[in-house]
C-alpha cells in the first residue's frame, strides 16, 4: 500500500495536478480552499480522487462563513479570499466542506493512523511547532494511533517517539518552507518519505493577478507563493 498524504492545498490547482500519480490512496489533511485561485477545481479533484479527507480551519471558515482563526499577518488575505471563494463555490461545494469530518482513523495492518488538520487536542486551530514537547506527551497519542498525521502549520516534519510517529507533510499549495515547492509525504510499508515538488508557480501567480482582489492582498499572496516565506 502506497499512500500520498497532502495538506493545505489552498485552492492551488497547479500544485495539486503536479503530484505524481503512483499511489494507491490519496489522503488530505484539510484546507482545500482559500488564498488560491481555483477552489472549485480543487474540491472537484479531491472529491474524485481522495480516499480520506478531513476538514481544515479554512474549509470550516468558508463552509460556515465564519472566522478562520488565522494569524494577524494572514487575516487580511484570508478574509478577502474567503469572500471571493464563497461567491465562487456552488452550494454543493460549500456543503461538501461542511460535511468533512474534523478527524479520521484508518487501520492498515499493525499501523493505526489518526488524521487531523491541527492537533488531536484542537482539531482545527492550534499552531503547534515541529519541536514542541507536546508531540511526545501521552496526549498526542491518546487517539490510540501509532501514526499521527497533521497539517496546518505548512511546516514539513517527521518526529519518531517510542509509542508513535508524528508526520506533517507540509503545505502542497502555499509553502512556508523557504522555497515555492509543493510539499507532501508518501507512506509505504511502514516507511515515510517527505517530498518537495516543483510546479508552475507563475501560472498560479497569473491567476491571482487576475482575481478581483485589492493590490495589497494580491502582492502578499504572490510573495508567499514565490518565496515560501511569510510576507
Amino acid at each position: 500500500m502506497r499512500i500520498c498524504i497532502i495538506s493545505d492545498l489552498h485552492a492551488n490547482l497547479e500544485a495539486l495536478v503536479a503530484l505524481p500519480h503512483g499511489y494507491d490512496e490519496l489522503w488530505v489533511l484539510g484546507d482545500l480552499v482559500n488564498y488560491g485561485p481555483d477552489p472549485a477545481a480543487v474540491i472537484d479533484f479531491v472529491r474524485a480522487h481522495a480516499a480520506l479527507v478531513v476538514r481544515g480551519n479554512h474549509d470550516h471558515s468558508v463552509g460556515y462563513d465564519t472566522d478562520c482563526g488565522c494569524s494577524p499577518r494572514f487575516r487580511g488575505m484570508a478574509e478577502a479570499t474567503r469572500e471571493l471563494t464563497m461567491a465562487t463555490l456552488s452550494a454543493r461545494d460549500k456543503q461538501y466542506l461542511r460535511d468533512l469530518p474534523t478527524s479520521a482513523t484508518r487501520q492498515i495492518g499493525a499501523y493505526r493512523f489518526f488524521l487531523c488538520h491541527a492537533t488531536p487536542e484542537d482539531l482545527l486551530y492550534e499552531y503547534r511547532p515541529p519541536d514542541s514537547p507536546q508531540w511526545q506527551q501521552e496526549e498526542a497519542a491518546r487517539t490510540g494511533a501509532n501514526i499521527l498525521l497533521t497539517g496546518h502549520t505548512h511546516l514539513q516534519f517527521m518526529r519518531t517517539f517510542a509509542t508513535h510517529v508524528v508526520v506533517n507533510p507540509g503545505s502542497l499549495g502555499q509553502s512556508k518552507a523557504g522555497d515555492p515547492r509543493a510539499r507532501y509525504a508518501l507512506w509505504q510499508d511502514g516507511q515515510f518519505e517527505l517530498c518537495a515538488l516543483p510546479y508552475p508557480v507563475e501560472t498560479t501567480v497569473a491567476k491571482i493577478q487576475a482575481l478581483p482582489l485589492n493590490d495589497t492582498v494580491k502582492r502578499d499572496l504572490i510573495q508567499v507563493l514565490r518565496s515560501g516565506t511569510v510576507p
